[in-house]
């Protein structure tokens, strides 16, 4: 839902209560002597939590290296306080009709105590909560976010008309693909082709241009299928899912704390959209964050397997105790959902009954878009392949063939609590979209859009991009394993270009033009890829259509370069291997 719409309903804001200071923000580690907590109320009875029978199994409590039985340890049951905010009073008006849906746990009295879940519901122990037994100081014990309402909204976006837009797409994808690859095969490169021959010896090194045909065939189908939109897919009649919390986490170290601020401020405000909506932010100790949500992963927590995010994500799920009726979508530190996109989350949730995850589609053009020109276009292709692959993955297959992202990442407690995020991989997103699918859970393309930034220097790029092709390479499944080798062919492909130029002079030979006619739709297929990211994210950033037309030749320029760069990305993988998680600087 657009925040810029003019037919949108916000509800009554709350009242701002005198008792509110915001002290200066800190970024220490627990425990901290300067804070007294308060006595947290009595539990809210508004909060009906669903029957036993309807929980997902025993809840699990998270683990801590040398935890013991004495007062001064976390129990795992978190609750805390902060005595110096004292919460309004009232509830905030609903923004979307629920008499469809099947939940009779959604949260009544819509206040900052009734939506801190887990951490609110948690038993208190003795002493001071934050300080004895049964609190955990880790956990906020209340929502800051409804404490304060921004006077400006940095999450907009223009994801009705984008989404819109795609859901007619399809036609256009066709007609520019093969008119492009019948003006390449029939008009420029007329003088190249010959039609007397099948083969020559220029063939032998020009098969490096067919690699690549597996993948942008694979695109061309994505592009070419209907992308399905809410237009054609969810009817107000049907009967809604229940859902008890969506919590939308934003996952990050911690140490950058302009970046941890910028997430918080765009989404605090989407609270207010519906009562089963949290907004929480994810660190690692010691960077704690005070008057938001923030949720502290300790040092002491250990896993067997997983590091930095994943075990952060790990201890959140043990904290958070999740059940069939609650639902993550996971953030990356730089993202940022829209109003719009947040009730098509919703609205996946409700209607598609027989996914319990999914993701939608990721644009890189929130910050710093078009500073860097080579950047920008380089991730372009990311959206390309949103818009083709994982389309098909997500809207036709149900079925995570070829992966998923770390953002955008929709999924269910049930599926949160079965593969869990003990993992141990460099990608564990891609890992645990292999372990959905090895215990039978189906996906779905989520309509709605998140927008992030694409990295900011070379060494950056390069890294992010190593992480990517060394850790899907790791998995032990084929299906990694193989795209892994499609992606390792684009070096093939690469050099046999370069070869190409001074053997050109040495044979004369023609080349057949089934030959080239493959080669022209591989090549104008990956072009397109660049020119629709592009063109897209322009659409949504509602950039000038005279600016749009100029980009679209710069891009076709730039993405030579671009693929230069991604061929270096993979060398520098196979040479260099990255030992542990590189976080790149944005």
């Amino acid at each position: 839902m657009a925040s810029s719409s003019q037919s949108q309903e916000w509800g009554t804001p709350p009242p701002q209560h005198p008792a509110y200071a915001r002290p200066p923000m800190q970024q220490q580690g627990y425990p901290r002597e300067d804070i007294q907590y308060a006595q947290p109320p009595p539990q809210s009875q508004a909060y009906r939590a669903g029957p036993p029978q309807q929980m997902m199994g025993q809840r699990q409590q998270p683990q801590y290296a040398g935890q013991g039985s004495s007062s001064g340890h976390y129990d795992g049951h978190p609750q805390q306080m902060n005595p110096r905010i004292q919460p309004p009073q009232g509830a905030y008006q609903n923004q979307w009709d629920d008499s469809a849906s099947e939940s009779d746990g959604t949260v009544v009295e819509d206040t900052p105590e009734s939506r801190a879940g887990p951490a609110f519901r948690g038993q208190s122990g003795a002493g001071k909560p934050g300080h004895g037994a049964g609190a955990n100081p880790n956990v906020p014990g209340m929502s800051y976010a409804l404490l304060e309402e921004s006077s400006e909204r940095t999450n907009k976006g223009n994801t009705k008309f984008v989404m819109a837009f795609l859901a007619e797409a399809w036609i256009m994808h066709m007609i520019v693909i093969l008119g492009m690859t019948y003006v390449f095969t029939f008009v420029i490169w007329d003088f190249s082709y010959t039609d007397t021959e099948m083969w020559n010896i220029t063939c032998y090194w020009k098969l490096g241009w067919l690699l690549p045909i597996p993948y942008t065939l694979i695109c061309f189908f994505g592009l070419a299928l209907p992308f399905r939109t809410p237009k054609f897919i969810y009817d107000s009649d049907m009967p809604k899912r229940r859902v008890d919390n969506l919590y939308i986490l934003t996952v990050t170290k911690g140490d950058n704390r302009d970046a941890v601020y910028r997430s918080w401020n765009a989404h605090k405000h989407l609270e207010r959209l519906h009562p089963c909506v949290r907004v929480h932010v994810l660190t690692d100790e010691p960077y704690f964050f005070e008057n938001i949500n923030c949720y502290t992963c300790p040092k002491s927590f250990t896993t067997a397997n997983s590091k930095y995010k994943a075990r952060a994500l790990e201890w959140y799920r043990q904290t958070m105790r999740y059940t069939e009726h609650d639902w993550v979508l996971h953030l990356d530190e730089e993202s940022v959902i829209d109003d719009e996109s947040v009730k098509r989350v919703l609205e996946f949730i409700w209607y598609e009954r027989e996914c319990t995850w999914g993701q939608g589609v990721i644009m890189y053009n929130q910050y710093h878009y078009w500073n860097n020109w080579i950047f920008t276009v380089a991730d372009a292709i990311r959206v390309g392949d949103d818009l083709s692959r994982f389309h098909l993955q997500y809207t036709y297959f149900r079925r995570p063939i070829f992966g998923a992202h770390g953002s955008f990442l929709l999924s269910n407690g049930v599926v949160e609590n079965s593969i869990t995020w003990d993992l141990g991989s460099l990608t564990e997103d891609f890992q645990f979209a292999v372990h959905a699918w090895e215990m039978g859970y189906k996906c779905g393309k989520v309509p709605g859009i998140i927008r992030e930034q694409s990295p900011l220097d070379l060494i950056g790029f390069l890294k992010q991009r190593r992480r990517w092709y060394v850790g899907i390479r790791r998995l032990p499944a084929f299906l990694p394993k193989l795209w892994s080798f499609f992606w390792t062919l684009g070096i093939v492909c690469l050099y046999c270009t370069i070869a190409s130029i001074p053997l050109g002079f040495v044979y004369k030979d023609l080349t057949p033009r089934w030959f080239g006619l493959l080669k022209d739709f591989s090549f104008c297929v990956f072009v397109y890829l660049y020119l629709i990211g592009i063109f897209v994210q322009d659409m949504d950033k509602k950039v000038n259509p005279l600016l749009i037309l100029f980009r679209i030749p710069v891009t076709f320029l730039l993405q030579f370069i671009a693929g230069i760069m991604e061929a270096m990305a993979v060398m520098y993988g196979i040479i260099f291997p990255p030992a542990d998680f590189d976080v790149i600087k944005k």
